[in-house]
């Protein structure tokens, strides 16, 4: 049985490219019918947070990646971690290097080993670690002086690795560009090419599937499988995720934009930015690009997975593209067709967060609100609009958008008197439904002389506050009588500036 695992850093919130990782994890184990799992790689403990952790794993839940045992937390395997280093020392396949502590932390390691070997007629390269070859019981009895070492792996001088990657094919690095690994600090605390192999076989991962920048930690991880004597999983390294004009897409310059939970905060759906995300560095054979859950793990495959980079196009300084144009349609598809019972839950909780939802709704109106949002949602981007643009049908305390009044009212003068004029029209009609309603409001206009779109878009502002919506005549049923007549006899509108 396939077995693969998400294994998030908790060092910050859920970025886009680690959400997307998550997902090709999930399909990949439920199309093959095996089984997700997640680690939380929390062993760099100053940089690690509870809110991180917590963070990420809300966003897992978001877009419904469960997995399937218990999450593993990595820094509570830290002693088999440190049992595996030292049995690759008593193996002597691991070494001891007692490079003082000051030459190893001024961040230039390898610099520090050679001169050390120069000045001591050790040969030159990455092995030239003067306590590589150092006899054995010269280094029992450091240690047993408690003098502070780290344990290295011992990386051959000849010879590479390679392995062939589920999406990059073929890859090869030769031995005398990796240095002799470093598997315990002086302090015993594990390092990460370490902590992640033991942890990969004692959870049974088949293959590993993450981002192309591991590509590099791939090779050093496979000199370890080999020291321990066990085969490697399969890897399959993902293309990246770009910004506009080829950058990477990082949080440090990018900010919220890569944030999982900014889309989530911000009206998205889902399955809709699941299904964005599946497509960012991964192709369907078929040429759908709304694809549910279901359809996505029927569909998914390695050999789908593009080599070359996705990007991700955003203009931040823009209102309505602070993300990506596809995103943002594929999410306004998704609140457009998906089944009004999915959708009631989600403009429910929307609703709520706003101050906006009565209980009426789930009750004696229920009829009236699913009707309400049905209509409303063929224009709406994200949820958030259901509480903004729609906030006319749910509160009378809403905003007028300033280009809509200046356009179809402050243009219009006449419309101040004639407004009222046919509040009072609409309020004598008995049977307040669609064709009454059109009929008085035809007539309405031929008696001014005016067309209907003057009369309706203004009645529009007057009723909703912006210039788009559903069909008037639809709005005002929608309403009701009492709202529509209170609305257009209102001089809130034309207060605006």
């Amino acid at each position: 049985m396939n077995r693969v695992r998400f294994a998030p850093s908790p060092t910050g919130y859920l970025h886009i490219g680690s959400a997307r990782t998550a997902l090709f994890n999930y399909l990949f184990a439920r199309h093959s019918g095996g089984k997700f799992l997640v680690r939380v790689e929390d062993t760099d403990l100053q940089r690690s947070t509870e809110e991180s952790t917590r963070s990420i794993l809300e966003g897992l839940k978001w877009l419904g990646f469960e997995p399937d045992e218990e999450i593993v937390f990595q820094s509570d395997n830290a002693d088999k971690h440190r049992e595996t280093a030292l049995r690759l020392l008593e193996q002597g396949k691991a070494y001891r290097d007692f490079t003082p502590k000051d030459e190893r932390a001024d961040g230039d390691v390898k610099a520090a080993i050679a001169e050390r070997a120069r000045e001591q007629g050790a040969e030159k390269g990455l092995r030239d670690n003067p306590y590589r070859d150092l006899d054995r019981t010269a280094s029992d009895a450091r240690a047993e002086a408690r003098e502070p070492f780290a344990i290295r792996l011992k990386v051959s001088r000849e010879g590479k690795t390679s392995f062939d990657d589920a999406v990059y094919g073929l890859q090869e690095r030769e031995h005398s560009d990796i240095e002799d690994l470093v598997l315990l600090r002086s302090d015993g605390h594990p390092l990460y090419n370490l902590a992640v192999v033991c942890d990969d076989i004692e959870m049974g991962i088949t293959h590993v599937i993450r981002g192309q920048d591991h590509l590099t930690n791939t090779h050093k991880q496979i000199l370890i499988y080999e020291a321990l004597g066990i085969e490697p999983p399969i890897f399959a390294h993902l293309p990246l995720i770009l910004a506009p004009g080829g950058k990477k897409l990082s949080k440090r310059h990018h900010g919220e934009i890569v944030s999982l939970t900014t889309y989530r905060d911000k009206g998205f759906v889902a399955g809709a930015f699941r299904n964005f995300l599946a497509l960012l560095g991964w192709s369907p054979k078929s040429e759908d690009e709304i694809l549910g859950l279901e359809d996505l793990i029927e569909a998914f495959t390695l050999e789908g997975i593009n080599r070359s980079n996705a990007v991700f196009n955003f203009d931040a300084n823009n209102p309505r593209r602070w993300t990506d144009d596809k995103a943002l349609w594929m999410n306004a598809e998704y609140i457009r067709t998906m089944p009004l019972d999915e959708l009631i839950p989600m403009v429910r909780s929307e609703l709520r967060s706003e101050k906006l939802w009565r209980e009426e709704y789930d009750d004696e109106d229920r009829v009236w609100f699913e009707m309400v949002v049905d209509v409303i949602r063929e224009r709406f981007f994200t949820l958030k609009d259901f509480s903004e643009q729609g906030r006319a049908f749910f509160s009378e305390d809403f905003d007028f958008d300033p280009a809509a009044v200046a356009k179809h009212l402050k243009k219009r003068p006449k419309l101040e008197e004639w407004l009222p004029e046919f509040a009072d029209r609409l309020e004598k009609l008995e049977d307040f439904s669609h064709d009454p309603i059109y009929e008085a409001a035809n007539e309405f206009c031929e008696e001014k002389d005016t067309k209907l779109g003057i009369l309706l878009n203004g009645a529009r502002v007057a009723l909703t506050g912006q210039a788009v919506g559903p069909s008037m005549i639809t709005a005002f049923e929608l309403l009701g009588k009492e709202r529509s007549v209170m609305r257009l006899r209102s001089k809130v509108a034309w207060n605006e500036a």
